[in-house]
């Protein structure tokens, strides 16, 4: 197979090369995918929790055991207020 590269796209593969940390094309192409193939099993798996995170939700809520919306819409504005007065922790967790 052979393909057509960006000219950008080249220049980014010589530029790992110069690194010394690869040989050539190949072996930066061969890393490139590799990473891909990870990013998509972790994007999979990602959605297999969260699918999983919706049921249990799902089986809360028509058990009785969510919160109403006011309490969930608070609880985010305080964690958000939180985050702001402590600059050395630049996310919120949920």
């Amino acid at each position: 197979m052979n393909i057509q590269l960006k000219p950008e796209h080249e220049q980014f593969i010589q530029a790992q090369i110069a690194t010394g940390k690869y040989e050539n094309p190949e072996e930066v192409v061969d890393i490139a995918f590799r990473l891909l193939e990870k990013l998509n099993a972790e994007y999979t798996q990602w959605i297999e929790e969260t699918r999983q995170k919706v049921d249990v939700a799902i089986a809360e809520l028509e058990r009785g055991e969510g919160l109403d919306r006011e309490t969930v819409v608070m609880e985010i504005l305080e964690r958000f207020q939180k985050a702001r007065e402590t600059p050395e922790s630049p996310t919120v967790s949920f």
